[in-house]
């Protein structure tokens, strides 16, 4: 599986199309954007209510937004795949050594095991029997401040991609040559 990944990653054909259309780059730059938006509004929403805004809403009802911020997810992952692999220069290469790319992995990664943790420990069912105007768990609240960081971050490191040098510059300063 990994290899067929690489594979497409690293395919001429996609490389060709993206590179040498003109409006591929900027239509799925619209997609990823869509995504975004579908993913952190819904999932937002649903974090920000178990952190006690909007009390009036019941959060099981807002769970059932969930799945548009998966098919948000997906359109990412199109999308994302589209950019590494019709990078213009070095390549679908450029991407998996870029640190910044590699950070906002990690956060994707991080995110996926917070939602596992709130849906396998139980943490979903005691968000679910909260009142309309009540208070979610602690564990909810730990959750769902989680997946606000590590989205944020998820989408601060997906701009950094692009001034990766600036950022490693930032984190990791060269002292000046005498």
């Amino acid at each position: 599986m990994i290899e067929s990944l690489a594979h497409l990653l690293t395919s001429k054909t996609i490389s060709t199309w993206v590179t040498d259309v003109a409006s591929v780059w900027a239509v799925a730059e619209i997609f990823h954007y869509v995504g975004m938006l579908l993913l952190i509004g819904s999932v937002g929403l649903l974090d920000f209510r178990m952190l006690g805004l909007a009390k009036g809403l019941p959060i099981a009802s807002l769970e059932r937004l969930v799945p548009i911020g998966m098919i948000g997810f997906a359109l990412n992952v199109v999308t994302g795949a589209i950019f590494i692999s019709g990078n213009p220069g070095a390549g679908a290469f450029e991407y998996l050594t870029n640190f910044a790319f590699q950070m906002k992995m990690l956060c994707i990664l991080l995110a996926g095991v917070n939602v596992m943790v709130f849906y396998f420990t139980g943490v979903s069912r005691a968000a679910h029997a909260t009142a309309p105007d009540g208070d979610a768990p602690r564990s909810a609240k730990i959750v769902a401040a989680t997946s606000i960081v590590l989205w944020l971050c998820v989408i601060y490191f997906g701009r950094m991609i692009m001034y990766n040098d600036t950022l490693l510059n930032v984190l990791w300063p060269i002292p000046p040559q005498p």
